[in-house]
């Protein structure tokens, strides 16, 4: 009988199952010795770590393989991003920290878009939740030009060799699994409304179910058109993107033609902060960076501070109650509305105050601030063997977007929109040419100079805080990138709700609840994955946590 190991167990143990594109059910963090990452290593959702490993394999670089990895992973999870997801952000060291940029995929609202778009009821939410579902949910696809973008300017192959595995995924299709039927009967009633979806996901009337293949022709043609031409732009500006735009205004949607053709993924400067001899950056507004660093800043100012084991939690939790509080009621697309800084020392000091006044006074500080929720997401991290680290993160937003597709093209649609605050006058609010707050924030982390570590995380909400209780370990306690990743997560995005993992000292969740706060105990859905660099020795390594039942396990 084979040995059955804890939980605890399980987060430690290191295992090459991973480097053979092999995830065991449940949560774990793996991490590899150097032999199984032979050529470096790929991490994240699980068709696309199959795929760029073997990129990295035929020679390529990280960038290679993890624009191959984000292809084949929109086909192979459609309902947390696809070819005609909504957007995302990606950052990029190259070998030796020479040179560190981040590259902007955020979908870009319709010229069309207006403040007070969404109409919304009594209780303050939009109607009908047409922000989430349907045409008018969708602003322009980013994914494709982002992937085009870091390719062009940081890659060895070309578009049409690296789109390959992704077309015959979508051509041979794959088994449902149980997850994923669960996932498809929850879109059941908006895909049999939508004629492109219906074809799609639906078989002699019903939705697919556990057992059945799924194949999607249509998108394997429009990717064997633009590896033919080599090239996405026609995606944007050309017959493709006519028929997109055509969709739209059939379909009541906003996004026209102009639209298409004035999109441009970017490439942006990263935020960072030094903290003792590392240097953390992430991908900038309207990514989710801002609030990571925001978190850490305060926490650093507070490191001196000497707290009992139950205060400490309650400065920790203040220090990420105050940064979603900033994020949610202060911030916007930084070209269109005016960002505080809020990273400056003496906000940062403020903030700081607010904690050790809280603490000292056992109380939770009053924020003012709404539940917030929302899930999806895929992420990736890649190195070589070169020492270049890649992370990003791309998304419908919640399961299958705003749920409807392009007839004719199998292109399923995120729902970009759903980002903005439908309230006209904050600065997240809807407007031509805007582009939506979201919580992606992959980053890369610098020792003394040199890239050591690109993290990132899949999860909705969760992202922002799964990837600061990594970084906290990592970058204050000194914690390897296995441990950092194992260590128990608190999430909390500003309100009195707080949500514990299991390993979370019982002490502390009671000394939190018997001053005010709410506190739940369960595992985190979030999926964080991370790759390292060992400057010293070359060294490659690649971790991975989540729980499969976000589809870690791929369709058999």
């Amino acid at each position: 009988m084979s040995r059955k190991y804890s939980r605890r167990e399980m987060l430690s143990r290191t295992g090459a199952a991973l480097a053979g594109g092999l995830a065991a059910p449940f949560c774990f963090a793996q991490s590899a010795a150097p032999s199984p990452w032979k050529h470096g290593a790929v991490v994240g959702e699980n068709e696309g770590m199959r795929v760029g490993l073997k990129v990295l394999a035929d020679g390529g670089n990280a960038v290679d393989a993890v624009v191959a990895a984000a292809l084949a992973a929109c086909i192979a999870v459609p309902a947390r991003t696809g070819i005609g997801g909504y957007g995302g952000h990606m950052i990029i060291a190259l070998a030796g920290g020479k040179k560190i940029t981040a590259i902007d995929f955020n979908t870009v609202a319709p010229a069309a878009a207006r403040p007070d778009m969404f109409p919304l009821d009594e209780k303050g939410g939009v109607k009908g939740r047409i922000n989430f579902y349907g045409w008018k949910a969708a602003g322009v696809p980013g994914v494709l030009g982002g992937m085009q973008l870091a390719l062009g300017r940081y890659g060895t192959r070309s578009f049409r060799q690296l789109v390959q595995p992704a077309i015959q995924l979508a051509e041979d299709g794959f088994v449902i699994n149980k997850v994923f039927a669960n996932t498809l009967r929850g879109a059941a009633g908006r895909f049999a409304a939508d004629p492109g979806s219906a074809k799609l996901y639906l078989k002699d009337g019903q939705i697919l179910k556990e057992g059945d293949v799924l194949r999607n022709p249509d998108l394997a043609k429009v990717l064997s058109t633009l590896a033919e031409r080599n090239s996405v732009d026609s995606f944007y500006r050309g017959d493709i993107a006519q028929r997109i735009a055509a969709a739209f205004q059939k379909n009541g949607g906003l996004v026209t033609a102009k639209d298409l053709s004035a999109y441009r993924a970017r490439e942006i400067a990263p935020l960072q902060l030094p903290l003792k001899n590392f240097t953390v950056l992430t991908a900038p507004l309207t990514a989710g960076g801002l609030t990571v660093l925001q978190a850490l800043s305060v926490l650093n100012a507070l490191s001196s501070d000497k707290f009992e084991p139950g205060p400490a939690a309650h400065a920790q939790l203040e220090a990420v109650r105050l940064a979603w509080k900033d994020r949610l009621e202060l911030f916007g697309d930084p070209e269109q509305v005016k960002v505080p800084e809020v990273l400056s020392a003496d906000y940062t000091r403020q903030l700081a105050e607010k904690v050790r006044t809280a603490v000292t006074e056992k109380k939770p500080i009053n924020t003012g601030v709404p539940k917030h929720t929302d899930e999806g997401t895929v992420n990736l991290c890649a190195v070589d063997r070169q020492g270049n680290l890649v992370a990003v993160t791309l998304t419908h937003g919640g399961g299958f977007g705003a749920q409807v597709t392009v007839d004719g093209l199998g292109l399923t649609l995120g729902h970009g929109m759903s980002r903005f605050d439908p309230h006209p006058n904050h600065p997240n609010a809807p407007g031509p040419g805007k582009r939506p707050l979201h919580n992606m924030c992959p980053t890369i982390v610098l020792r003394d100079g040199a890239p050591v570590l690109a993290v990132g995380c899949a999860g909705g909400v969760r992202i922002p805080n799964s990837i600061l209780w990594m970084l906290t370990q990592y970058l204050m306690h000194g914690a390897s990138m296995d441990k950092a990743a194992a260590a128990p997560r608190m999430q909390c995005t500003g309100t009195l709700d707080v949500g514990l993992e299991p390993e979370w000292s019982k002490e502390d969740a009671q000394y939190l609840e018997s001053i005010g706060f709410k506190v739940q105990t369960g595992e985190s859905p979030a999926v964080l994955s991370a790759a390292s660099f060992n400057p010293g020795n070359g060294e490659c390594r690649g971790a991975i946590r989540g729980p499969a039942v976000l589809g870690l396990l791929p369709p058999n």
